[in-house]
């Protein structure tokens, strides 16, 4: 029996290794968004949630 496609994959090439490590060195600003304060209904919510109750 022949192994997996997946098994068979080459080494990363020196571009791969490049481009990876300077993504893994740049600032993620995308990904991390201020949102606004929360109201107080949305802390009351969040609070009745917390300790359990549904309605």
């Amino acid at each position: 029996m022949s192994k997996h496609l997946a098994d068979h994959r080459k080494a990363p090439t020196e571009t791969k290794v490049k481009n990876f490590l300077r993504l893994s060195r740049e600032k993620r600003d995308t990904w991390h968004h201020s949102r606004p304060a929360a109201g107080k209904s949305r802390l009351l919510q969040f609070l009745r949630i917390a300790r359990g109750r549904t309605v």
